[in-house]
This record gives C-alpha cells, structure tokens and sequence, in this order.
C-alpha cells in the first residue's frame, strides 16, 4: 500500500503532492489495478490535514478514472498509467542509485542534487523538441 507524504518545499498543494504520488505510483507499477488507497482517515492522522484535502486528491483521480470510491468500503484502483517500459526501469533505477551516490560523495545535499536533475531534465527535454 502506498504511503503518503508531504515535502513543503514542493511547491504544491497537498492534495496536488497526494494526486502526484498516487500518479507516480501507478505509473511505476507499484498500485495496480484493484489495489486499495489509504483510507482518508488513516491518511489524515498521518500526515494532519484536513480531510477535505484527502477528499478533494481522490475525486480528482476518480475524476481521471483512476480510482473509484466505494461507500463504505475505501478508494480503489481502477486503471494503471504503467506501460510496456516497467521493465526497463530496474537497471535505469540502479543507474540513478549509483549517480545519486556520485553526487553525495561529491558533496552535494538533497536540495542540490534535486536541482542539478530537474535542470539537467529540463534542458535535455528542450533539446529533445529543438
């Protein structure tokens, strides 16, 4: 089951980081289809906000067709965003795992390698459309 959590230097909401999460999750395989979300309670004690903020992330992603709610029983996966690439992510995952480790024998902290990847992303993507 996923587990959720907040980093308030994201820049989004809460509900925004909680759709994103699932999103990621579902995308990497790690939810599939029938799995269950935290309950809003359980979500709410854990991370302490508002239930409404819980509520709002899973009509959303039961808007996209993602998740549906049933009454009484919890918020379940109803579609995957996982395509035929999962495989590919075991060694591409180990390849990050030993740059990140570069990058902190390098010296660098959370804050910086998180910067130096979405810069390099960035401009690799504008590249890519050039």
């Amino acid at each position: 089951m996923i587990e959720f959590h907040l980093d308030g230097r994201s820049g989004l909401s809460p509900y925004q980081q909680v759709v994103q999460q699932v999103r990621h999750a579902l995308r990497l395989g790690l939810l599939r289809e029938g799995d269950q979300l935290p309950k809003v309670k359980d979500v709410v004690a854990t991370l302490a906000i508002n239930p409404n903020t819980v509520l709002k992330a899973y009509r959303e992603l039961e808007h996209d067709g993602l998740v549906a709610a049933r009454p009484g029983v919890g918020t379940f996966v109803t579609a995957t965003l996982a395509d035929n690439t999962l495989a590919a992510h075991g060694p591409l995952r180990q390849d990050l795992r030993r740059w990140l480790g570069k990058a902190r024998k390098a010296g660098l902290d959370d804050e910086s390698i998180e910067a130096l990847f979405m810069s390099t992303f960035r401009n690799a993507a504008r590249e890519d459309i050039a």
